[in-house]
């Protein structure tokens, strides 16, 4: 086996196991299962919108609890503390109804690619960053770019 074979087989093998990973980290529950102090903020949060779903998962050593909505038509996750504090929201928004260097941000990250969802990421009640994923070729992946429509130093 070639050398170069052998390391993108490595690199497959690792991008697997830490998709796994990410993936077992979120589990999804019944609303049965949520803390009083998260069903409050959910029946608070939910009251425009429709609930799809919850999911609870450990970030940073921290529980944290999801509420998936849908509302006036679009996607809206809302995470929260065990104290049902909203810690972050991530909103499905159009193309169109974003500021012209936030999309002119995510149409140069995307290179090329198709952009097929973009969402607004809010933490602790600041708007600090968009998302969208993107597919290029074959493959998928996920972008982001700042409230000013420039690159992030870091992912949100």
């Amino acid at each position: 086996m070639s050398t170069q074979r052998f390391s993108m087989i490595s690199l497959l093998v690792i991008g697997l196991a830490t998709v796994s990973i990410a993936a077992a980290q979120e589990k999804k529950i019944k609303r049965t299962e949520l803390p009083p102090a998260v069903e409050k903020t959910v029946a608070e949060q939910s009251k425009a919108g429709r609930i799809r779903g919850f999911s609870t998962e450990m970030e940073d050593g921290k529980r944290l609890y999801e509420v998936e909505l849908t509302v006036k038509g679009h996607g809206k996750d809302i995470s929260m503390d065990a104290q049902g504090n909203v810690v972050e929201v991530e909103e499905e928004i159009f193309m169109n109804s974003l500021p012209p260097a936030v999309r002119k941000g995510l149409t140069e990250a995307a290179k090329g690619g198709t952009i097929l969802k973009i969402e607004s990421i809010t933490k602790n009640d600041k708007l600090v960053a968009y998302e969208a994923d993107v597919r290029s070729a074959a493959k998928r992946s996920e972008i982001q770019v700042g409230p000013d429509g420039k690159a992030l130093s870091h992912p949100e």
